[in-house]
């Protein structure tokens, strides 16, 4: 089976504890975006927000120490990953801790650029000049159309 299509078949096949995770960290809700059943390199993650370099693996008692588990962890290191692994007990026992962990473990990554103003405007945006119209260009007040704006919107008019 090709790794997309196992993927695809990981994240509609998904157990009890990932599936309880999922519902808490999709769609941003620790302001960060978060991918199911990702493939990485040759390897597929349970979960992971390239934004913050992070890898989440969801275990229960078969991956405790397997050679492949370590290897794949040494790999997305490497590539710049942090990689959390949690317990599927934790998960289902104690969620409210477990995305503690995890929203501890979200920082911006130093690789993403520094965000200009520091927050988002809160007040209306500046008003836009001139007017727009269906097949119009843009024009300010006072300015003459170019000739090939007027021949344009002739031709848009026939």
């Amino acid at each position: 089976m090709k790794s997309k299509a196992f993927a695809t078949t990981l994240r509609k096949n998904m157990t009890k504890a990932e599936t309880y995770l999922w519902q808490r960290i999709r769609r941003k809700q620790l302001n960060a975006k978060f991918r199911r059943q990702q493939k990485i390199g040759n390897y597929i993650v349970d979960f992971v927000c390239f934004e913050n370099r992070l890898v989440i693996e969801v275990d229960g008692g078969q991956h405790c120490e397997r050679p492949y588990d370590k290897a794949r962890d040494e790999w997305l290191v490497k590539q710049g990953f942090r990689v959390l692994r949690l317990w599927n007990n934790d998960i289902i026992q104690n969620i409210d801790g477990v995305l503690k962990v995890i929203a501890d473990n979200i920082s911006p990554s130093p690789l993403s650029p520094p965000v200009k103003g520091g927050e988002r405007c809160r007040g209306k945006l500046p008003a836009k000049k001139g007017k727009r119209g269906r097949g119009k260009p843009l024009v300010e007040k006072g300015e003459k159309k170019r000739k090939g704006s007027q021949a344009r919107n002739s031709n848009h008019a026939r």
